[in-house]
């Protein structure tokens, strides 16, 4: 069996969402790991028996490691990237790849230039019953898409955030964090480049001071069209439609509605609520130990989605595709996964070892990013924006 000797640059909430794979997929072997709290170094070494650091230079400086797991804050993905391929290690970098088209380019440079690859994820567009759909378009049976309609409502804006996160400038909000994942689904199931978007921003709360909320329609070069909705301020949950199965696969309960808000609401300053959401995670006193965690029996989604071809409409679940067909409508069963965004390790290994390019790489997601921002510029100048430069 290949294995991944893996280095983990960032102990925080997205290493936290990926640690349940780490732990349950036999080809990931955590080699060391560096973040600037030490809480949270203490307890990987507790943890794994491994060194961690301060900072990235010493943890990429180790002959022992095939890659690096870039999950630090948004603002520091360029750099860390830059300083993982100088020391040749391949590169899995969390979403959004950076904050800007010129980051992007250098990180991409970067690795090219130091023949490593990067992968960019974890995004929604790696889950199976998304990749599954995209093998059923593939296979002509329904013809061409015509149209993708992807919507989502959360609590995301009202979970602790650090002050960064509410300061779109920054690298905060929903455009950055949530479309992210649904502009690399619908790319992915269009098949086509796309060429031009419309879209407004919702910043509705002036405690919250970001983006909280966003839609838009993308145009695609093959004629297929996207509608896509975020809605993060905590009032109706999408999940109640794709029957309480949340967005990492877990079961969910009506039960828990207003739980952010209220939460949220016995916090006093944006110090507190950086020390809280600090505390939920890896290293924290209120962290939940992935191996204590709920056992996850389905796929993770991001939302209910459906697309539209020219023969039938096919909607992925957590549970299976659901077909609806000229004549009948059936469902594709999934089978439950055994390791969650193993879809992930897949595709890091299929790299390393196997010299297969990536899907998720630097150019694709950065094509994503390209979306993202011009979300925004369409917002800000209430017109249409053309997308340029995508690969």
């Amino acid at each position: 069996m290949e294995k991944i000797r893996l280095g983990i640059a960032g102990l925080g909430r997205a290493f936290s969402l990926m640690l349940p794979t780490f732990l349950a997929d036999t080809r990931v072997q955590l080699v060391a790991a560096c973040d600037p709290r030490e809480t949270a170094r203490t307890q990987f070494e507790a943890d794994f028996d491994a060194p961690a650091y301060p900072d990235i230079d010493a943890l990429a400086r180790r002959p022992d490691i095939d890659a690096i797991y870039i999950a630090s804050p948004h603002q520091f993905h360029a750099a860390h990237t830059r300083i993982a391929a100088s020391h040749g290690k391949h590169v899995l970098v969390e979403k959004p790849m950076a904050l800007s088209l010129a980051e992007c380019d250098d990180m991409i440079d970067a690795c090219r230039d130091a023949n490593v690859y990067l992968i960019v994820g974890h995004c929604h567009s790696f889950d199976t019953p998304y990749l599954r759909t995209r093998e059923l378009i593939a296979s002509g049976a329904f013809g061409d898409v015509k149209m993708i309609h992807a919507l989502n409502y959360t609590d995301y804006l009202y979970r602790p955030r650090r002050p960064e996160e509410l300061k779109t400038e920054e690298g905060g909000g929903a455009v950055f964090s949530q479309a992210a994942h649904q502009v690399d689904i619908v790319r992915m199931l269009a098949g086509s480049r796309a060429t031009r978007i419309r879209a407004a921003v919702g910043n509705w709360d002036a405690a919250r001071p970001t983006e909280g909320a966003y839609t838009a329609t993308l145009w695609f070069e093959n004629g297929a069209f996207a509608t896509l909705s975020y809605n993060g301020y905590a009032h109706f949950d999408s999940d109640e439609w794709t029957g309480w199965i949340g967005e990492m696969g877990q079961p969910r309960s009506a039960d828990e509605y207003g739980a952010a808000r209220r939460r949220l609401s016995h916090v006093a300053s944006g110090e507190e609520e950086a020390r809280l959401k600090a505390a939920g995670t890896y290293g924290g006193n209120a962290y939940t130990p992935a191996s204590k965690a709920p056992v996850v029996r389905r796929h993770q989604h991001f939302g209910p989605l459906i697309v539209s071809c020219e023969r039938g409409d096919l909607r992925p679940m957590a549970d299976g595709i659901v077909v609806y067909g000229n004549e009948r409508r059936e469902c594709i069963e999934l089978e439950a996964p055994a390791v969650p965004r193993a879809e992930v390790i897949d595709e890091l290994i299929a790299a390393v070892h196997g010299d297969v390019a990536p899907l998720h790489d630097g150019a694709w997601a950065r094509g994503t990013l390209e979306i993202c921002l011009a979300i925004l510029r369409s917002s800000a100048q209430q017109r249409d924006v053309l997308v340029g430069g995508e690969t």
